[in-house]
């Protein structure tokens, strides 16, 4: 298998799901790294960046759900739930905290691959842009690294759910970014948990550029159709 083929990581306790998940992504052609805890998947962030986490909520040593919001704002990382949890609280839950998509037990491996590859391509489909650094209101997004940078402090993280989110507003400012688009360029079923993942989402954009929820100056929110992001952009 390619050194280049992409990497997933796979962490749950359930060592038969580990094995089924790893047999079916490497007959696809991604190469992959197991974990039954935490700890060791946490350990393992330090010489490795995979492409995908996939990460069972139920883990003996820490929560699923703190987990993911880590591997989110601090690693910038795709993530793609997979657990014995269906009730619709849960995925919500899932997914405003940073995951990109949710999968529930049990599952077709076939499933779990397919889910994989469309995140890759949206993965793809924007780090073809000729551009990757946008600056705009003082603020430069370095969509490479998912850096958010203020012209007059440090960068902070985005996780990749937030930067594709941002970059579709700053691909099309000053136009109506309606739901129904973004259910269609960012992938998921169009369902209140989606909804509800992109308002949250955007609500911790407004948060790290400091835009006012009550009076936001840059992200406006249209009742009943979608959001505009308001300003001049200028890719680099």
């Amino acid at each position: 298998m390619s050194t280049n083929a992409p990497l997933i990581s796979i962490l749950d306790d359930e060592p038969q799901i580990r094995l089924m998940l790893a047999d079916a992504l490497e007959a696809a052609g991604f190469r992959t790294a197991s974990f039954g805890r935490a700890t060791e998947f946490e350990a393992s962030l330090h010489s490795s960046k995979p492409d995908i986490c996939l990460v069972d909520l139920g883990l003996p040593d820490k929560d699923g759900l703190a987990l993911v919001h880590r591997l989110a704002t601090d690693q910038g990382a795709a993530i793609i739930i997979i657990s014995g949890r269906n009730q619709v609280q849960d995925k919500i839950t899932g997914l405003e905290l940073g995951a990109d998509d949710y999968i529930i037990k049990p599952f077709d491996p076939a499933e779990v691959v397919a889910r994989a590859r469309a995140l890759l391509r949206r993965g793809k489909s924007n780090s073809s842009e000729t551009s990757q650094v946008a600056k705009f209101a003082g603020w430069s997004a370095d969509f490479d690294q998912y850096l958010l940078t203020p012209d007059d402090g440090a960068p902070a993280p985005l996780s990749q759910a937030e930067g594709e989110v941002l970059r579709l507003f700053l691909n099309a400012p000053n136009r109506l970014i309606s739901r129904a688009f973004m259910q269609e360029s960012l992938g998921g079923d169009a369902s209140d948990s989606f909804d509800r993942a992109m308002d949250v989402r955007v609500s911790r954009l407004r948060t790290k550029l400091r835009d006012d929820p009550k009076n936001p100056k840059l992200i406006k929110t249209i009742y009943g159709a979608g959001y505009i992001f308001l300003g001049t952009v200028d890719w680099q």
